[in-house]
């Protein structure tokens, strides 16, 4: 609030801020704090990330009394600002939250065709499959293996039988889980998850474990049993 008052009249929260306040992406409090004022306005303040930009009243919305960027238009900023991996992340995030749909995300292209990271979000919406959820970063480098090696035909944070595993290709009934090393602390965890694929198996879902470590090390043979599941129950 104090950032969008000493900016002015006009003045909203952009970017990682707006970003922020949408909960689509994580942003410390003690970072600068991200605000788009009007073409005309000329200004720069200590601890700001000042962008000068034309704002229609569509691009705009009120959150908790602050003045912001919309869903759509806070991911098109984004798009010149992060990477295409992380865009991916808030992209699908506010599509499954119904925050931002495609059809808004083109409309905020056709609308600024020239602004900056129109190409990396063009990109990322004519990917195959779409944008992907991931919750964590073993989950984005398994989806960056299986694309690079032509593995098709999965979803990712999918729902099936009560539950939600990280990959899923339904057709043939396999589920991918990545677990981090504390993924299973605690006693009350490790029941859950013994739970959860014990109802899996039990309805016909096999589920195949892999963890970062492998991810990063062994991505062959990764592949490899992921390829061996699909056939053997497809």
């Amino acid at each position: 609030m104090a950032a969008l008052l000493v900016c002015g009249p006009g003045a909203a929260l952009s970017h990682q801020s707006a970003a922020s306040v949408w909960r689509l992406l994580p942003y410390p409090a003690t970072a600068p704090v991200w605000i788009t004022v009007p073409l005309a306005r000329s200004a720069a303040h200590p601890g700001l990330e000042i962008r000068r930009a034309r704002l229609d009243r569509r691009d705009q919305r009120r959150r908790y009394g602050l003045l912001l960027t919309c869903p759509p238009r806070t991911i098109l900023d984004l798009a010149a600002v992060i990477e295409d991996d992380e865009l991916e992340r808030v992209v699908a995030e506010a599509h499954y939250r119904r925050l931002a749909s495609e059809v808004e995300l083109r409309q905020q292209l056709e609308r600024y065709p020239h602004k900056r990271g129109v190409v990396s979000l063009r990109r990322l919406l004519g990917r195959s499959g779409g944008p992907r959820r991931t919750r964590s970063r073993g989950e984005r480098a398994l989806l960056r293996l299986l694309r690079a090696r032509g593995i098709e035909g999965f979803e990712t944070n999918a729902r099936i039988h009560g539950y939600e595993v990280d990959f899923l290709w339904r057709a043939c009934g396999l589920a991918v889980e990545v677990d981090g090393y504390d993924a299973h602390s605690g006693r009350a965890a490790f029941e859950r998850d013994r739970l959860k694929v014990a109802t899996l198996n039990a309805n016909g879902t096999s589920v195949m474990p892999i963890t970062g470590r492998q991810i990063s090390r062994d991505p062959d043979g990764v592949i490899d049993r992921i390829r061996r599941a699909i056939a053997a129950l497809g």
